[in-house]
């Protein structure tokens, strides 16, 4: 399984960016997956947890209101779109794949959980 991130950038705050997340492999569908973050100096952490078909999604706090997580299963592909972004939003973001059938998204919260990462985009928001 390969996780491929992309579409990070520099954004000023208040704008918005889209990240996706190329997998391979022709089960995708069959699990969660999820979206976190890892800034300079701090530990990973959650940001947001997408179920299988997408119907469902558990964000943390922080983000709640303001970023989506969606995914297109036809092509393999999770999203993650970023609104209204703020100075504390800058980190590298990562892509994960989070357990197979796996329904309870919000205990799906920890890296432990994820058996599969993707490289890492990194977001950069200026104040």
């Amino acid at each position: 399984v390969q996780l491929q991130a992309s579409g990070g950038g520099l954004v000023q705050a208040g704008g918005s960016l889209r990240l996706s997340c190329a997998a391979s492999g022709r089960t995708f569908s069959n699990y969660a997956m999820g979206w976190f973050r890892q800034a300079p100096g701090k530990e990973r952490e959650f940001v947001a947890a997408i179920s299988r078909s997408g119907g469902s999604t558990y964000y943390a706090d922080s983000v709640k209101g303001r970023f989506t997580g969606s995914r297109d299963n036809a092509k393999n592909t999770l999203y993650l779109q970023m609104n209204s972004l703020k100075p504390e939003d800058t980190a590298v973001y990562y892509c994960a794949r989070g357990p197979m059938w796996g329904s309870q998204l919000a205990a799906y919260t920890t890296p432990g959980q994820y058996d599969y990462w993707g490289q890492g985009t990194q977001v950069t928001v200026s104040s």
